[in-house]
């Protein structure tokens, strides 16, 4: 599939800024199963500085400088991007899952570096024993490491109520896992610890999903919004994504733009700003397809 992805981040300030800077991660990988043809970037009022690089992860990010006075900052991403779905191994004949911890270990030369060092705490997605407890339900031992994937990741869905109120960003993942409730961000933290209690490498993902309007209902502008899911290292495998907030394995309804150990890793803005006072953030995405190929 084809799509055209219009990310739109606005930032309404009580007192005008006199000095802001800003990290973005709004462009999307390119990897195997991901092409990245276009992208643009605009932002009002126009920065003094603007740097593009990789970070650490290889994700792209972009630096802004703006030193304009302004009580408005709006940045607007937009690209075009082609996703295939992942050619997935049967589930049942996929590596056993203590194997695949066990090879960690074993392997210091190569194990380490790229996967072994998702197997560790992060700040927002910390092992844990009552994680470690609900994910062997999942996780029993000897089971196929996909099988064992797909029914956690059909347990958080099952388990968890969706609600945009119930959590924020700084809401502790214990909380989340009492209540139940909470957001992609929210249920992509938690399978990530409940993986990591297990001794096993999960990393976050951010980016977008193609949302479908109800039959007989317009697509509305805007509507759609950033979204995370987790993935998980499988041995000769590779890493495989899956999504808990819709119960499923990622497929090419979902546009990557970064991974890293969590959230805080890939905000898709984030900054510091001089004066300014309190403020109203408004976030607007639209994922449209554009063909399939």
């Amino acid at each position: 599939m084809v799509y055209d992805v219009t990310h739109k981040t606005t930032y309404e300030y009580e007192t005008p800024v006199s000095i802001s800077q800003h990290l973005l991660h709004l462009r999307p990988r390119i990897f195997l199963g991901q092409d990245l043809f276009s992208s643009s970037l605009e932002v009002t009022p126009a920065p003094r500085t603007e740097i593009s690089r990789k970070d650490y992860y290889g994700n792209e990010l972009s630096f802004l400088g703006i030193e304009s006075p302004h009580t408005v900052l709006s940045i607007v991403s937009r690209c075009r991007v082609r996703v295939r779905a992942p050619e997935l191994p049967d589930a049942g004949g996929t590596t056993p899952w203590e194997e695949i911890r066990e090879s960690l270990t074993q392997d210091k030369t190569t194990g380490y570096f790229g996967r072994g060092e998702f197997l560790f705490d992060s700040p927002y997605a910390a092992s844990d024993g009552d994680f470690q407890d609900y994910a062997a339900q999942a996780f029993r031992p000897g089971r196929p490491i996909l099988s064992a994937l797909i029914d956690l990741t059909q347990r958080i869905y099952r388990d968890f109520t969706f609600d945009k109120r119930a959590t924020n960003i700084a809401t502790p993942l214990k909380e989340v896992f009492r209540k139940r409730r909470g957001v992609c961000q929210d249920f992509a933290h938690f399978g990530i610890a409940c993986l990591r209690s297990l001794g096993l490498p999960a990393r976050y993902v951010s980016g977008y999903i193609e949302t479908i309007p109800p039959p007989g209902k317009p697509r509305l502008a805007g509507a759609d919004a950033s979204h995370a899911w987790l993935s998980l290292w499988c041995g000769g495998d590779g890493w495989i994504d899956a999504d808990p907030t819709n119960n499923q394995l990622v497929g090419d309804r979902h546009v990557t733009v970064a991974w890293g150990r969590d959230f805080c890793d890939v905000s898709p803005v984030r900054g510091i700003v001089i004066g300014g006072g309190d403020h109203e953030l408004e976030v607007g995405v639209d994922v449209i397809p554009i063909a399939e190929q």
